[in-house]
Formats: structure tokens, C-alpha cells, sequence
């Protein structure tokens, strides 16, 4: 595989990925969104396996990596779901703070172009929380699409990502399987693989 290769398409996914869960942990974690946040955590470190692995010339990792990535597309079409309230689902509901709290994602209030006005307490009228009212107009986009494109560019990079990771996992295995015939049985032959491929080597014809 050369510099070239799938491999390096694959580094880039898993590159663009980090980047992407990251920008979408910050927002995440200002709109206090608990389950995304987890799911965004977990997303990071296996994307992080699979980049190691990629590099490194592992394919288990690479595979594990790959399940990942169905299990995230799967992930990212439930928030596409709950946010245009598909199957008896609903965006004003607590799922997705685990009922700990009723925020909101924080585009909710601070879309583009949305004007965010808040309106204190009535005289008299006492709560146990001190939240004021707060009332959003002027958004050009609503909250809930903003979080669909979001989701819906995760499940693109996701499924490049899949694809590629599965073209990496099977040459890594015909590249060993035919070092193994050309050189016959050699004992971790993995660090001979990647000198060869960094050499710009390859044993297929």
C-alpha cells in the first residue's frame, strides 16, 4: 500500500472524525446534553484505536474500529429521529439528559441568527429554581435541523470511514498472507510488514 493508498484515505477520515466530535462535544457539553456527551467520548477513543491501528498496521484494531462505525451510524440515525420526532419521540423531552435536568441543545437558543431575551419572574410567583423566562425569536434555522445536519454529516464521514476501514483490513491480510508464502512462516512478521510499507514496498503484483 502506498502513500497513496486507502490506508491514508483512512487516516484522513479518522482525522476529520476527531475533529468533528470534538466540535460536537463542546456544543454538547454547553447544551448539557449527558447521553450524546458519553456517546461522543466513547466515539473519540475508538476513532483514536482505529487511527493507532491504521498507523501501526493492526487490523484488529482496525476492525474494532469498524464495528464502531455501524454502531455510530445507528447512534447518529436515533438523534436524527429524536429531533424531528420520529416513532413517538420528542425534542422537548428529557432523554437526552437522562431526565437530570431540562436543557436543551444549545442551539436551541443560540442558532444563527436567533435573538435570546430572557424575562424575569412575575412579582410573588416563587419557584425552586430561579430560571428566568426565556423566549428565542429571529432564528434562521431551527435547533432541531441544526442537530440533523450535524448527525446526518457524522453518518457520512462514518460510512466513508467503514468502507475504507474494511479495504485496509482485507489488504493488510493478503499483504501478510503473501509474505508468509513468499518468505515462508516468520515469527511476528508485522514489524518486517511495516518497513516494507513505509519503503513504499508491495508484494502484490
Amino acid at each position: 500500500m502506498g502513500c497513496c493508498s486507502g490506508r491514508c484515505t483512512l487516516i484522513f477520515i479518522c482525522t476529520l472524525q476527531l475533529v468533528l466530535a470534538l466540535e460536537r462535544q463542546v456544543f454538547d457539553f454547553l447544551g448539557y446534553q449527558w447521553a450524546p456527551i458519553l456517546a461522543n467520548f466513547f466515539h473519540i477513543i475508538i476513532v483514536i484505536l482505529g487511527l493507532f491501528g491504521t498507523i501501526q498496521y493492526r487490523p484488529r484494531y482496525i476492525v474494532v474500529y469498524t464495528v464502531w462505525a455501524a454502531i455510530w451510524v445507528a447512534w447518529n440515525v436515533f438523534i436524527i429521529c429524536f429531533y424531528l420526532e420520529v416513532g413517538g419521540l420528542s425534542k422537548d423531552s428529557d432523554l437526552l439528559t437522562f431526565n437530570i435536568s431540562a436543557h436543551h441543545s444549545w442551539w436551541s437558543e443560540h442558532g444563527p441568527g436567533c435573538v435570546r431575551r430572557e424575562m424575569p419572574q412575575a412579582p410573588g410567583v416563587h419557584t425552586t429554581e430561579s430560571h428566568s423566562y426565556i423566549t428565542v425569536m429571529g432564528c434562521f434555522v431551527d435547533y432541531q435541523y441544526i442537530e440533523v445536519m450535524h448527525s446526518g454529516a457524522q453518518i457520512l464521514v462514518a460510512l466513508l470511514g467503514f468502507v475504507y476501514a474494511c479495504y485496509v483490513v482485507s489488504a493488510i491480510t493478503e499483504e501478510e498472507d503473501s509474505l508468509q508464502q513468499k518468505l515462508g512462516p516468520v515469527e511476528n512478521s508485522r514489524p518486517l510488514m511495516q518497513h516494507l510499507y513505509r519503503g513504499g514496498f508491495s508484494l502484490q503484483p
